[in-house]
C-alpha cells in the first residue's frame, strides 16, 4: 500500500526551488535528500499545502505565484536607516545585515545603497515578487 502525506507526515524528499526561469535557487536533487516534518514550520505553508495528498515516488513541479510563496514585495519594507544605527564596521550595498527589534527579535535586511549619513535597507524576503517553481519527488512517507 503506497503511503500519501499528510498535513502532519514525516517526508523525505529531494525538491528544487528554482525561479521562473529555471534558475536554481535551492536543490537536494543533487545530494542528500531532504527530510521534514510538516506542520513544524519548516517549509512555508503553501509548499506543505502542495505536497499534501502526493504518494510515494510521486514527482511534480509547481509553479507559485508571489503571493503563494514569499510574498508580494512591499515598499514599506524598505525603509532608510542612519548610519548612527548600524555597526561601525564597513558595509557595503547589497550585503545582508541582521538587526535587532527591541523586543530582541533578529531580523535581516538587504543593504540596497549606503553613504556616509545612511543606508536603504530592503526588509523583504529575497524572493518576494518573484514567482518560483517548486519541483519535487517524494522518496518517503511515514
Amino acid at each position: 500500500m503506497t503511503k500519501t502525506v499528510q498535513p502532519d507526515s514525516l517526508v523525505t524528499l529531494h525538491y528544487r526551488i528554482a525561479l521562473e526561469n529555471g534558475q536554481p535557487l535551492i536543490s537536494t536533487f543533487e545530494g542528500t535528500p531532504a527530510t521534514l516534518q510538516l506542520g513544524a514550520g519548516e517549509l512555508l505553508p503553501t509548499l506543505e499545502t502542495v505536497l499534501t495528498g502526493l504518494a510515494e515516488g510521486a514527482e511534480r513541479q509547481f509553479t507559485l505565484a508571489p503571493e503563494q510563496a514569499f510574498g508580494a514585495h512591499r515598499a514599506e519594507l524598505i525603509e532608510r536607516v542612519r548610519r548612527e544605527h548600524m555597526p561601525e564596521e564597513e558595509i557595503e550595498a547589497l550585503t545582508i545585515m541582521e538587526f535587532s527589534a527591541p523586543d530582541g527579535t533578529r531580523y535581516s535586511g538587504l543593504v540596497r545603497e549606503i553613504d556616509t549619513e545612511s543606508a536603504l535597507i530592503d526588509f523583504n524576503h529575497p524572493l518576494a515578487g518573484k514567482t518560483i517553481r517548486f519541483d519535487v519527488r517524494i522518496i518517503g512517507v511515514v
